[in-house]
Formats: structure tokens, C-alpha cells, sequence
């Protein structure tokens, strides 16, 4: 038989995750039926990495690198301006303001992003990020996107798909820059992937839907129990995240009829594995975790490897 979570290491946290997930798929007096066993991840710093920046804000970056490009008086303004001088550092604080409540740089951001695709047919968005994914290099690590996935997440997966638990992602990411690599990177289908989304139009002279001028919502904070609960029906079992935008979504994992499990993962790596340490953006998430009201993941201390083996040159 296998062993059970091969990359942690033989921690209370490992322990802690073994015993819940064994007494809600057991017979005992904590099962929970399979139907009820749902469990629900972010994607940008729980399941692969998202330093120096998110995967899709370096898919974006290049889109409006191209776009300043063609049109040098969009260097004027921000975010044209931070791509055009290097300043990434801009859109790194500009996602630090959002998580601590401050979103006037995200709302610019946002609205550069959605002249990206407006009018797009979502078909061929998909074409294009598929095309990102596959060509695409971490701009760090210098290997493909598809191989910074954290390899003590995949196998997580793996061993609550193997105890009933039906897995969803659930991200402040765009969904359907998600979709294109959900199921080749973590094995969870498109259909499964709750995120941010863009406003959609159908096209009935072309019978395709297009991407619209508009942003429909952002699936951060207090949108993820809302957003799990439209799109799925229930409340989850399990919930893994990385920051304080994934605290509601943490808690709604717990109710006073049944267990819950919360998994927080602390960036706190100082070995040169690749994860650099962090905790801006998790501050109060930290917090509660030593409260004791969600289990921390320590990437130094409780994964013995970070990502997949590289392939053999």
C-alpha cells in the first residue's frame, strides 16, 4: 500500500489531517456521507506558487506590455505605466493593498484587464491561455507553470479523492484562466474551477458568448462562501487556503452540526526550495491559526519537498 502523503513529513499537522479525514469517512460517530464531503482549495499560493507574482498577472503582464507597445500614451497611466518602466513592484503592492482592504489599485488594475478580452469569444481565451500555459516559464524558477504546482498539495488531493471527498477549486483568480490547466495540473475537471469572472454576453449572429466591458464579481473574501454555495449546494468539509482573503472561506467549513477541517499554508521556507517566505497578505490568517481555530502548514518544517521532481534532461 502506498504511503499516505509521501512529501510531509511525520508532523502533528500530517497527524491532524489523517485523523479528521479518516473519522468522516469512517463508520464512526464523525462520518459524514460522501455527498457531504466536499472540499475546497484557493489556487495562488495553496496549490502552486504565486511569487514574485500570480501566474495570470504575468500572463496579463505581457498582454499590456504588447498593448503599451502599440500604443506608447498608454505608458501615461498605471498599470501601462509600472509595465513599461519594470516597476513590478507596483502590482505586487497593488495586490498587498487589496488584502488589506484597500482595492483603488486593483480597481485600476481590473479595468486594464478587462479591455484585455472585451469582446473576446470565451473559446478563444481559452485557445490563448492554453497556448500561455504551455510556452510559459516561472519567471523565477525557470521551469514550466505546470511544474510549480506544490507537490504536497497534489497528493492531498489524491488521498480525499481516495476517501470520497469531491475537490473544487475556489480562487480570487480569474475561472477561466484556471480552467485551460486545472485538470492536467491537479486531475479537477473545468466544471469544478469557482473564481473571478468577467461579465459574458451571448452572440447570437456568431452563437458564441464573448467576454463583455464590464467585471462581474471578484471571488475573494466574503464572495467565497457565497460563490461555494451558488455553485455547489453545499457547505465544504475541508478548506485549504494561504491568505486573509481565504479566512470566510476557512470558516465556512466549520458549522455546529458536523466537523470541519481549515488548512492554512505559512510561507515561511527559509531553505532555498524555491518558496520564499511571506506572510503579508496572511496576516490575520496567521493569527487565527495560532489561536488554534485553523491548522498552519509549515512549508519549511512540514513538507520534506516543495515541487515536483524536475524531469531527467
Amino acid at each position: 500500500m502506498p504511503e499516505l502523503l509521501p512529501s510531509w513529513r511525520d508532523t502533528a499537522t500530517r497527524r491532524a489531517i489523517i485523523d479528521f479525514v479518516e473519522s468522516v469517512s469512517g463508520d464512526g460517530a464523525d462520518a459524514v456521507p460522501i455527498a457531504e464531503r466536499i472540499a475546497v482549495f484557493d489556487n495562488d499560493g495553496t496549490l502552486w506558487t504565486e511569487k514574485p507574482m500570480p501566474t495570470q498577472l504575468a500572463y496579463i503582464v505581457e498582454k499590456w506590455a504588447a498593448h503599451a507597445q502599440h500604443d506608447p500614451s498608454l505608458a501615461e497611466r498605471q498599470p501601462y505605466r509600472a509595465v513599461a518602466a519594470g516597476d513590478l513592484g507596483w502590482l505586487g503592492a497593488a495586490l498587498d493593498k487589496h488584502y488589506a482592504g484597500d482595492d483603488e489599485d486593483l480597481r485600476t488594475m481590473i479595468g486594464a484587464l478587462v479591455s484585455l478580452t472585451d469582446g473576446v469569444s470565451v473559446e478563444d481565451y481559452e485557445s490563448e491561455v492554453a497556448a500561455f500555459y504551455r510556452d510559459a516559464m516561472h519567471h523565477v524558477l525557470r521551469r514550466p507553470y505546470a511544474d510549480v504546482v506544490y507537490q504536497p498539495m497534489l497528493e492531498l488531493l489524491r488521498y480525499l479523492e481516495q476517501h470520497g471527498f469531491t475537490c473544487y477549486i475556489v480562487s480570487g483568480g480569474d475561472r477561466d484562466f484556471m480552467r485551460p490547466m486545472t485538470e492536467a495540473a491537479y486531475g479537477i475537471p473545468p466544471e469544478r474551477v469557482i473564481g473571478s469572472a468577467l461579465g459574458l454576453a451571448y452572440d447570437a449572429e456568431a452563437n458564441v458568448v464573448r467576454y463583455g466591458a464590464s467585471f462581474s464579481f471578484m471571488d475573494d473574501g466574503p464572495e467565497k462562501p457565497v460563490r461555494i454555495w451558488s455553485r455547489i449546494g453545499r457547505r465544504p468539509l475541508f478548506a485549504g487556503g494561504n491568505s486573509n482573503g481565504d479566512i470566510p472561506m476557512l470558516r465556512f467549513a466549520h458549522s455546529a452540526d458536523r466537523p470541519g477541517f481549515s488548512l492554512l499554508i505559512h510561507h515561511d521556507d527559509d531553505t532555498g526550495r524555491g518558496d520564499d517566505p511571506y506572510d503579508k497578505g496572511a496576516e490575520r490568517a496567521l493569527a487565527l491559526a495560532s489561536a488554534g481555530r485553523i491548522t498552519r502548514v509549515s512549508v519549511k518544517h512540514d513538507w520534506s519537498t516543495v515541487f515536483p521532481p524536475e524531469p531527467a534532461s
